[in-house]
């Protein structure tokens, strides 16, 4: 099997990964920061750790304002809906996923209104449409950092500074980009930056995180147990107890500390080099098949390891259980969560084929794909 569907979630996991889940179940099984015995002080600390690896990953001063989620999507939500209030206006990017586009739509019930700013195929933003889109209620603009459809990235330390200049929040949407590129949010003025564990980072599923930036106080998503100021009726002020009622998540916890660690061995810098290698032969081979569309940025070093393509006359669902069924070779096709960004494509109707790589697939194996895409094709 030939596995190109690294954006959904990268796979196969590093064997240190695995190691360290399995270890959890047996060092690690106790509720962490529910006890004083041993095994559950030997927990707590694997958590604290953790959480002091991801915070040195982006840069980040204080680990307390690391904040466990179960996935990107959570913290978006734990984030847009714990800073926006009725009467507030959000801003968004026309390239949204909906992690993004279907929290800020909900709440739209409430009396919260939104607007969303240009941006093209090759990830530049239309910032004389941003800026001309804020209102005097505007309170946030929200914005994915890389298309999972297009691979293209933008540019957030300019949306960042443009939100500092009006006085707004800035929430970034890493799910592609974390593990991909280097993100230093204090240094750039990202207050809410949305991270998934499962993807780039090398985590298993269903671990992910949230970093808030120092004086921010979210409205939590749920109130309940948290280990501190347990006679208290309030839900604690003090993060990252605000945002994490109940038992977090250990295995994951562990698997992603040990997924940032195997990156940090090889470094971002290795790993992208490795992926825009493969993305840069994919993309020039499809350029040479007739028939085929490639959407996109067309320069190669400037997107993430995200190619989405149609081939003319069929549908994407059609080409993509074809590689899988008869090629054995496994893409995401359709629409990827993203209708905003099929939008901006012009592929609301067909969908598109995507190919994703990861820091474990090799050349050879991009060559088979080709081969099977031009007989498609054909």
């Amino acid at each position: 099997m030939i596995y190109f569907d690294n954006a959904a979630t990268t796979w196969p996991k590093p064997p240190e990964v695995l190691e360290q889940i399995a270890r959890s179940f047996t060092d690690y099984g106790a509720n962490p920061g529910r006890g004083a015995y041993k095994m559950a002080m030997d927990t707590s600390r694997l958590i604290y750790k953790t959480r002091e690896t991801i915070a040195s990953f982006f840069g980040v001063a204080d680990c307390r304002n690391i904040v466990f989620t179960r996935n990107t999507t959570e913290s978006v939500n734990m984030a847009i809906k714990g800073i926006i209030n009725p009467g507030d206006h959000i801003l968004y990017s026309s390239l949204e996923h909906n992690a993004i586009w279907r929290p800020v739509k909900a709440l739209e019930k409430i009396g919260v209104t939104s607007d969303s700013f240009t941006v093209n195929q090759q990830g530049k933003v239309d910032f004389a449409d941003l800026e001309a889109k804020i209102k005097p209620n505007t309170k946030l603009i929200a914005c994915l950092h890389g298309s999972n459809v297009l691979g293209a990235v933008l540019d957030i330390a300019a949306i960042g500074a443009v939100a500092k200049k009006h006085h707004l929040y800035f929430l970034v949407d890493a799910a592609q980009t974390a593990g991909a590129l280097p993100i230093y949010p204090e240094k750039i003025g990202i207050d809410l930056l949305a991270f998934p564990g499962h993807k780039g980072l090398y985590g298993p599923m269903g671990i992910g995180g949230l970093y808030v930036r120092d004086g921010i106080l979210l409205n939590p998503l749920q109130e309940g147990g948290t280990g501190s100021n347990s006679l208290e009726a309030a839900q604690p002020d003090m993060m990252p107890d605000r945002l994490e009622s109940g038992t977090v998540n250990t295995p994951g916890i562990a698997g992603l500390a040990a997924g940032i660690q195997f990156l940090n061995a090889i470094s971002l810098e290795e790993v992208l080099r490795h992926e825009q290698m493969l993305t840069k032969y994919l993309y020039e081979e499809l350029s040479y098949i007739p028939n085929v569309t490639i959407y996109g940025p067309d320069v190669c070093d400037h997107r993430l390891p995200v190619v989405s393509f149609n081939i003319m006359g069929k549908d994407s669902n059609e080409v993509g259980w074809t590689l899988g069924n008869d090629y054995d070779i496994c893409v995401r096709a359709g629409y990827h969560c993203a209708p905003l960004a099929h939008k901006t494509m012009g592929t609301l109707e067909q969908g598109a084929v995507r190919i994703s790589f990861g820091v474990y697939n090799q050349p050879w194996e991009v060559e088979k794909c080709i081969a099977a895409i031009k007989k498609i094709a054909q």
